[in-house]
């Protein structure tokens, strides 16, 4: 018989923001038990972020990441990181990331006159099927490791939400975008624990 591990998960009803404050609690009593020493947040405006650093200063290395500039495409205001958050997490010695790519709009395809479906799509429309949060927290892993600001093939924390906040997170194996299905299967993206995420779904058209 394998050794087997017993973890907490927290589960919440609803996708949603409403959430955030329980995954700021699932993630802290996740570091406690060890072997983890990374937490990569995505944020929009920053507000999240801050709220995971205000709770978890000492206890790892965060790192916030915002919108892309792609955002423009779809109408959207960009950069969104508003100063006064910006100015707390650099307090917090929160590493910031908001010059960055959407690894899961990054196909030539995805803007074309004409429809096709790309790699990246179909993976992160598997994604969806686990939520929204949990697109975004394997996303914003990915693009830690494709900016060079998180070392490849470890693993970290990943937590991601449905609009705003937070509902969603996960221990991962972060690597290169490239590395997704890499002949090497230490390379490969992994998701091997989750920490918290909401059973029902919100899906985006």
């Amino acid at each position: 018989m394998s050794k087997m591990v017993k973890r907490q998960v927290y589960y919440f009803d609803e996708a949603g923001e409403q959430n955030t404050q329980g995954v700021i609690e699932a993630v802290s009593h996740r570091l406690e038990v060890g072997g983890i020493k990374q937490v990569i947040i995505a944020s929009t405006s920053g507000e999240t972020a801050v709220a995971f650093a205000r709770s978890l200063k000492g206890k790892a290395e965060l790192f916030c990441v915002s919108e892309a500039p792609y955002r423009r495409e779809w109408g959207e205001e960009w950069p969104c990181l508003k100063q006064e958050f910006r100015q707390e997490l650099e307090s917090f010695g929160v590493t910031i990331m908001e010059k960055v790519p959407y690894i899961f709009h990054s196909s030539v395809v995805e803007a074309a006159r004409w429809s096709d479906t790309s790699p990246e799509r179909l993976v992160k429309e598997t994604l969806y099927c686990f939520g929204q949060g949990m697109k975004v927290a394997v996303d914003v892993a990915l693009t830690a490791v494709s900016c060079g600001y998180v070392a490849p093939y470890q693993d970290v924390i990943g937590v991601g939400g449905s609009g705003k906040g937070a509902d969603t997170a996960i221990i991962l194996r972060a690597t290169y975008p490239a590395s997704l299905f890499d002949k090497d299967p230490a390379k490969r993206l992994e998701i091997k624990e989750i920490i918290a995420m909401p059973i029902a779904k919100k899906w985006w058209d």
